[in-house]
């Protein structure tokens, strides 16, 4: 990456970090094993429907054993409103039973521990890993950060571990754990999937993108 391209970046962090001090994870838990269950119920479904459901399941789960445990067609009917439910139920009991039974009941604290758990690819282990233990192995890529990297053309790829792996090429490393909910914000707020709104984003004179939605 040449400097002209290193500047660009370093003025679309700072500007995002100006504009979102506060931006962070916007699922509610207490503790790993919660985060680990929302993280998971969170693929294709907002934050907000997670919570949603989250603040009654919590109550009725709260340990690794409940979860793996749980008897599958009921868990189905309580998490039914986050989408593509019986896969994530599966997903959801089986990595329990393995972390019951593997690691004391315990969520690991390791990518190539976590990433081996059914369901749980690299962008829930950086959600997890960053979130809970502190440790930065890379960039969780998720919907917005896929649409809004390559809006900024800071990826031409696809598919999510492509575009962590162009995204970490180009973020300085200090700032991986905070710019995945800095775009998260930001295409909350104002670069949307349908309607960006480029006349009020304070990227549009660094973005290649900016004004052709209109």
């Amino acid at each position: 990456m040449n400097d002209t391209e290193k500047n660009r970046v370093r003025k679309i962090i700072n500007l995002l970090k100006k504009n979102y001090p506060e931006a962070k994870i916007a699922l509610k838990y207490k503790n790993l094993i919660q985060l680990l269950v929302a993280v998971m119920l969170s693929a294709q479904c907002t934050d907000l429907k997670v919570n949603e459901v989250t603040k009654d399941l919590f109550q009725k789960y709260k340990s690794a054993e409940d979860f793996a445990d749980a008897d599958l067609r009921t868990f189905e009917k309580d998490i039914r409103s986050t989408g593509f439910y019986k896969v994530k139920a599966r997903h959801i009991k089986e990595s329990f039973e393995i972390i019951v039974k593997k690691y004391d009941s315990k969520v690991p604290p390791s990518m190539d521990d976590l990433i081996k758990l059914p369901g749980v690819a690299r962008k829930t282990a950086n959600i997890v890993l960053s979130n809970a233990y502190g440790i930065i192995e890379g960039i969780a890529v998720d919907t917005h950060v896929t649409r809004l990297s390559q809006r900024l053309d800071l990826t031409h790829n696809n598919y999510p571990d492509k575009i962590e792996q162009d995204l970490m090429k180009s973020i300085p490393k200090k700032d991986w754990f905070k710019f995945t909910y800095l775009l998260i914000e930001h295409g909350r707020q104002i670069c949307s999937a349908k309607k960006p709104l480029c006349n009020d984003c304070l990227l549009n004179k660094l973005c290649p993108s900016a004004f052709k939605f209109n």
